[in-house]
């Protein structure tokens, strides 16, 4: 309602001050007189606004007031008369924007908002997010229902001007019974005004006011004082609520006592009800639910699309037609341009402006490398970024500008404060020395990403950006390949960035390209990070097919290399085919005896042995071993796990004492050619341990898995695959030695980290569920181990398939767990078909069969008997 906005400056006249104004608002284009103010001095003006600003917009306000208003004082108990709130409604200016669609997943939050608007202590309460999120919905939903209750609710806009809001809460005072007298006393200087507000919204409860969109805070305080000091326009101690929404999410911005209600993207099945609620004939609800979660379950994000998919003239009309068509049209579809995107009211409601409000905020607040730094991580893949390639070194790169450490500090810590970035807590790991290893990372919101990454900042160029960062990445990676485990943590942040460095680099520098990728392959594949890995083998391989040919020595190196990780992530019948297809190419084009032609030969019979096939396995890691000591000696690492190989597929066959002898014989040639910590002395050292447990010498497995597990952890740290499996069979053994529960403590302990690190579905991770349910099964709780087995059995048969040999295992597992529930039918039923299926895969004479059908004649005596004992007495008739 005031014109233009008015400078800082104080205003000083002698004798008595006159003003008179008239203008015309912006938004209304009401004309407001101004008529004179007793006011003597500047000073004494001052004192009348509570120190806030000396400003002719102040004055003005506290001229408008002048009008006559009755003193009208609070009913009994301080509470909100009906008339107030019908006064509060009826002021249009104030009345919250009606909300035109349910709000879809805040339960909890608008659950909070009614609990503090209906409570009797009143207080601040901030609700903060980034754009779009959809604060001003939620708090004009919870204002609709406070004003539902019979409070007096009132709407505030924040539009930059401290004046225009002294006018807004000054009157809103009034409407809820300020009296004159103290109105005078603001007038004349005897009480700031901002002091007299608060007095009057402390003394009557059951009003709400809303302050909507206050993203620039510092400009409520006294003199620029944050509004977390409480002496300005918003304080903590009304009787009612006051609401403030704000992308300021920063504590130390509005206080110790302010309630900060931070407000995150919606889940899938939100984002799919606020889709099918804008564009119910769309598709359905699990199409909407993939819609919003390819929208990042962003309100705005959300009610763009839902507009567009109602209209019916647009090109896509289903939630599955729109979602296929961001993957090349996102600009046009949510991140299309609006000719009226200079106006902030208009970005705000526009998702490929919403952002640039806050980035032209903190460019104004000095942070000038908040906006370039956003967008060099908008350039990289949508994932987290490792913070330690932020450097000032790369914004100077890719801006032309100098950047310093404290400069770009200060940037992130600012687009942090207002959401445009993330900074997930990720826990630490142990390294070799005892000290934490902690990996600093910084994550985009998905639509950020993508909107950010349209439009580059001014001054800079997208193709000098790229560069900046291909060079800043390859340095980086060098870095911590040299870094030893240290540089873990990083690495697996790094693998989803650097294959876009592979596809920008030209043909002259496409080796050295590789060989970063490569590298980063390498360290990951140490570090047991699987799923990075592969992504990273799956894209050197596709380059050098493309390039170099499916011949060449290095693509059939990779090819190699990408069935060894299909491998690790139980993908098993993928890796088998790559590895057979490998080594026919190998044994075509280097020849039989080359050196790779038998790590070919080696790898694929791993896999055969993974499979079931133990008896092709074996077979072929005789001749490969025969071959490896021919060609590289008995000495050779290489010779050595082929040994291993063979033994476990020995064991694998029954042949446990020969297994046992021969993973000695290898253990003592590791410890003596590679050293007692090597990772491959400890594999070794785990298999013995495995094949003394099948043999029955259980305490010594035991005792060498303890010792293995304590080396595993010092030196590959507690969250390596391979530590993993070291506690795993440490487990298993404790359970054969009766220690039930210690192993179903170290069951479960293994089985949440293989679900944290290697995913709910990896097969060793099935392993873990398979084993707690043996381990809860000898504990007596034969319900939980029941229904644990049958969720891990149809996980198997779903993952790894029905004739796998562990998901014929753990079907002879859960077999065991109905049988001592006493279903011994439904045992034997299932132990007949686990034999069935053994017999047919992996042969009559099979370990494993044979355990098959001494259960399943087991489970049938005790059917027998049960019934035995079941059969009622019968009476001689007389």
């Amino acid at each position: 309602m005031v014109g233009g906005h008015v400078g800082r400056g104080r205003w000083w006249m002698p004798g008595r001050l006159v003003w008179a104004l008239v203008g015309a608002a912006v938004a209304g284009g009401i004309a407001w007189v101004v008529a004179r103010v007793g006011l003597e001095t500047a000073d004494q003006l001052s004192s009348v606004i509570g120190g806030t600003v000396g400003t002719i917009g102040l004055a003005v306000s506290l001229v408008a007031l002048r009008s006559p208003v009755p003193a009208v004082q609070p009913p009994a108990g301080g509470g909100v008369s009906g008339r107030w709130v019908q006064a509060a409604a009826a002021h249009a200016s104030y009345r919250a924007p009606a909300v035109q669609a349910p709000v879809r997943g805040r339960d909890s939050q608008l659950a909070d908002l009614h609990r503090l608007a209906a409570g009797r202590d009143g207080g601040l309460v901030v609700v903060c997010g980034a754009g779009g999120l959809g604060k001003t919905t939620l708090a004009a939903q919870a204002a609709q229902q406070a004003q539902a209750e019979g409070r007096a609710v009132f709407w505030v806009r924040w539009q930059d001007d401290a004046a225009r809001l002294a006018h807004d809460l000054t009157r809103i005072a009034q409407e809820l019974g300020l009296a004159a007298s103290r109105l005078h006393d603001a007038r004349s200087g005897r009480a700031a005004l901002v002091d007299v507000v608060w007095e009057q919204l402390a003394a009557v409860r059951g009003w709400v006011i809303v302050l909507d969109n206050v993203d620039t805070p510092r400009d409520l305080g006294p003199g620029g004082e944050l509004p977390g000091s409480y002496r300005g326009w918003v304080r903590t101690d009304g009787a009612g609520l006051l609401l403030v929404t704000t992308r300021d999410s920063a504590r130390d911005t509005w206080g110790p006592r302010a309630r900060l209600v931070p407000l995150g993207p919606l889940s899938a099945d939100a984002s799919g009800a606020v889709l099918c609620d804008a564009a119910p004939a769309a598709g359905t609800t699990q199409e909407a639910a993939a819609l919003g979660k390819r929208l990042g379950g962003l309100p705005l994000a959300l009610d763009t699309a839902g507009r567009y998919l109602a209209h019916p003239t647009s090109r896509y009309r289903t939630f599955t037609a729109y979602r296929h068509a961001l993957e090349t049209e996102f600009g046009e579809l949510v991140g299309a341009e609006h000719p009226q995107g200079s106006d902030p009211q208009v970005a705000r409601r526009v998702v490929r402006h919403t952002f640039d409000l806050s980035l032209t905020q903190l460019h104004t607040d000095g942070y000038t490398l908040a906006r370039p730094a956003l967008f060099l991580l908008a350039l990289l893949a949508p994932a987290p970024v490792p913070r330690v390639l932020l450097t000032p070194a790369l914004l100077t790169d890719a801006t032309g500008q100098s950047a310093t450490a404290a400069e770009l500090d200060a940037a992130l810590a600012a687009l942090h404060q207002y959401g445009l970035i993330n900074t997930p807590t990720v826990p630490a790991t142990e390294s070799s020395d005892g000290h934490a290893l902690t990996v600093g990372q910084v994550v985009l919101h998905p639509v950020v990403h993508e909107v950010v990454a349209l439009t580059p900042p001014p001054g800079t160029d997208r193709t000098t950006c790229h560069t900046a960062l291909d060079t800043h990445l390859t340095r980086t990676v060098h870095d911590i390949t040299s870094a030893g485990r240290a540089g873990w943590p990083t690495a697996r942040l790094l693998a989803p960035h650097l294959p876009p460095l592979l596809h920008r680099t030209p043909p002259t520098d496409f080796t050295t390209t590789r060989n970063v990728l490569d590298n980063l392959a390498n360290t990951l594949q140490s570090a047991g990070a699987a799923a990075g890995e592969h992504l990273l083998r799956q894209c050197v391989l596709d380059a050098e097919t493309h390039r170099l040919g499916p011949d060449h020595p290095d693509t059939l190196s990779s090819r190699n290399d990408l069935a060894v990780v299909l491998y690790v992530l139980g993908r098993h019948q993928e890796a088998a085919d790559l590895h057979q297809q490998t080594l026919t190419d190998r044994e075509r084009v280097l020849g039989p005896d080359h050196p790779h032609t038998l790590t070919s030969r080696s790898n694929l019979a791993v896999v055969l042995d993974a499979l079931g096939r133990h008896q092709e396995a074996a077979d072929l890691h005789q001749y490969t071993l025969t071959d490896f000591e021919r060609v590289l000696g008995p000495d050779h690492p290489d010779t050595l796990i082929s040994r291993n190989n063979l033994a476990l597929a020995l064991d694998a066959l029954g042949r446990h004492q020969e297994a046992a002898d021969l993973h000695q014989y290898t253990l003592t040639d590791c410890e003596r050619v590679l050293g007692p910590d090597h990772p491959d002395t400890l594999s070794s050292r785990s298999n013995l341990a495995l094949a003394l447990k099948v043999l029955g010498r259980h305490q010594e497995a035991a005792d060498l898995h303890q010792q293995t597990l304590t080396d595993h952890e010092r030196v590959l740290g507690p969250d390596h695959p391979h530590t993993f499996t070291s506690r795993n069979n440490l487990a298993v053994v404790l359970d054969v030695l009766g220690r039930h529960q210690e192993a179903a403590d170290l069951h479960r302990y293994t089985l949440t980290d293989r679900e944290r690190v290697l995913g709910p579905d990896h097969p060793h991770t099935l392993t873990s569920r398979n084993n707690l349910a043996n381990a809860l099964d000898e504990l007596g709780r034969h319900q939980e181990a029941a229904d644990l087995h049958q969720q891990t059995l149809t996980d198997h048969e779903r993952v790894l398939g029905p004739d796998h040999p562990d998901t014929l295992s753990s079907r002879n597992d859960l077999a065991n767990a109905l049988s001592a529930l006493g279903r011994h039918q439904e045992a034997a039923d299932l132990h007949q078909q686990t034999l069935t299926d053994r017999e047919r895969v992996l042969g009559p004479d099979h370990p494993h069969t044979l355990t098959s059908r001494n259960n399943l004649a087991a489970v049938r005596a005790t059917a027998a008997r049960s019934q035995r004992w079941r059969r009622p007495w019968r009476r001689a008739r007389p």
